[in-house]
């Protein structure tokens, strides 16, 4: 699991005391890769370019040996978030990193994560970039989250899986609808 880090909102002067606000890119990657192309940006690239670079958890239950044991999955495999300043040295530092497949944009250009992602991620995800198990029950049909991440998102969830004790939910990121699997246990149902 990656490093916990700072969440990288604030504000930094610069020298022609400009404010600039470190801005959240994505980098897609090949599935399985993530974990080393993290440590490798972590390793390669300068702290003074690259504020931060994580991978998104969710923990998930299962059920093995007779008992249910806590796991942690990525939340979106294929897919390392980097936190920085300035985008050319960012692309310049990435050059180094070996299994990079791209950074998430329009064509040629790069598009940072607009808030509204971002605030989703920090909801869910916060500083631990882990999603954790969230419990719920559902009455009359109707799924309600009593504790967890999920609270709040009851409309973004598509379908349940009661026997996996996970939840699909739709939401709309790296500019498009995506499916997000997270962690939910339902205790009762009425």
């Amino acid at each position: 699991m990656s490093l916990p880090c700072n969440t990288g909102r604030m504000a930094k002067h610069t020298q022609n005391t400009e404010v600039r606000y470190p801005m959240w890119y994505v980098m897609q990657v090949r599935t399985g890769t993530e974990e080393n192309i993290r440590c490798q940006c972590q390793r390669l690239i300068s702290s003074n370019v690259l504020e931060r670079c994580f991978i998104l958890y969710y923990q998930q239950k299962k059920r093995f040996q007779g008992e249910w044991h806590i796991q942690e999955r990525i939340l979106f495999p294929g897919y390392v978030f980097l936190i920085a300043e300035n985008q050319e040295k960012l692309v310049n530092g990435l050059r180094k990193v070996i299994g990079l497949t791209k950074l998430i944009g329009t064509g040629d250009e790069i598009v940072p994560l607009v808030q509204e992602e971002i605030d989703l991620l920090m909801k869910i995800g916060t500083d631990k970039q882990l999603v954790e198990m969230s419990s719920g029950i559902i009455e009359n049909d109707r799924v309600q989250i009593l504790a967890g991440p999920l609270m709040g998102m009851e409309g973004n969830i598509r379908r349940i899986d009661r026997h996996k004790r996970t939840a699909y939910l739709e939401i709309e990121m790296f500019g498009r609808t995506v499916e997000m699997k997270v962690g939910l246990e339902i205790i009762r149902k009425e």
